[in-house]
């Protein structure tokens, strides 16, 4: 239906030639006396002949459009061959679409190519880091003191900092290292939990956890830095009381904790990039970054998550793992 009413708009205009000439000839014809008949049967004709190349011009520029229009569902880079230009203007339009395409795809060739520069600088520099933290991590095996394990709580979150940058660039890269396969839930717990015992310790928290027998098909990895992300979350903001980590039917792993809660105004913005809320004010060390990156890599497993807060009561976690129906590989 566009394109039949952009076509009866361009008719307009020759409509109106055609009949202001059929006009002309019609008074011209009445001055002189002339039969109108003379000038009704030619007009006809004309009509009938203008019908005949009206409806092969339509079919025509239908064809044309319906190829414009399956070329422009396609990305910029796959605009190899345009339709054949009608007239000047047409062939001058399509040379500007070609130059700006050509300079489009140079320029998000040099965008990839400066991506991937980011990305393995900061790989590269992610493993420079942790070595010094690996090192002084084991500097203070055995020691159990208040100083050491607050040492330890300090390392984790630097860790967990450069994480977070190595997972902010990956997402956005054009390929991942996903590798989706059945493994424990409890094992990948687990291993996000053992980081935290010196902070559990330190701080005199409780931690309430059953290992489950439930089996997920998903990327352990990058799993384990969502429950890490959640439980550094769930520390940061318990003061006292404890954190509890529990499976719900279906398939549903819950974290909860005792801490401050989030304020019911902020609910629906807490997986919005940086946004940290009435707690993030409160807190300094929010960037609003943590629960936005938890969404995205949540999406890419196709885990579903929803957070439940009560003010001053806590906040629960839930990860959905019933979501899709997802096979190893």
């Amino acid at each position: 239906m566009d394109f039949l009413r952009e076509y009866l708009k361009e008719l307009r205009r020759p409509a109106l030639v055609f009949f202001g000439f059929s006009a002309v000839f019609a008074v011209s014809f009445a001055l002189y006396r002339l039969p109108l008949k003379a000038v009704l049967y030619p007009v006809l004709l004309c009509a009938a002949a203008g019908a005949a190349l009206l409806l092969f011009d339509f079919l025509r520029k239908r064809r044309k459009y319906r190829a414009l229009s399956r070329l422009a569902a396609l990305p910029y880079s796959e605009i190899v061959r345009l339709p054949e230009s009608e007239s000047t203007a047409e062939a001058g339009y399509q040379a500007m679409i070609r130059s700006l395409t050509a300079g489009a795809a140079r320029r998000e060739a040099e965008a990839a190519r400066r991506f991937r520069e980011t990305v393995d600088y900061y790989t590269v520099w992610a493993h420079q880091v942790k070595t010094p933290i690996t090192g002084m991590n084991l500097a203070l095996e055995g020691e159990d003191t208040p100083l050491a394990r607050r040492l330890r709580a300090g390392l984790l979150q630097i860790r967990q900092y450069v994480d977070m940058v190595l997972t902010y660039l990956r997402l956005d890269a054009e390929s991942t290292d996903y590798v989706f396969r059945e493994q424990a839930l409890s094992d990948i717990v687990d291993g996000a939990l053992a980081p935290f015992a010196p902070e559990f310790i330190d701080r005199h928290l409780t931690l309430d956890y059953a290992p489950s027998d439930l089996t997920v098909v998903t990327d352990g990895k990058w799993l384990s830095f969502v429950i890490e992300q959640l439980l550094s979350n769930a520390l940061k903001y318990t003061k006292e009381g404890g954190i509890r980590i529990s499976t719900e039917e279906p398939r549903i792993l819950c974290i909860s904790d005792t801490g401050i809660g989030i304020d019911p105004a902020d609910l629906p913005r807490v997986f919005e990039k940086g946004y940290t809320g009435a707690g993030g004010h409160r807190d300094s060390r929010s960037s609003g970054i943590g629960l936005y990156l938890v969404k995205r890599v949540c999406d890419e497993l196709g885990i579903g998550i929803s957070i439940a807060s009560v003010p001053g009561a806590g906040t629960a976690v839930r990860l959905r793992f019933e979501r899709y129906d997802l096979k190893a590989e």
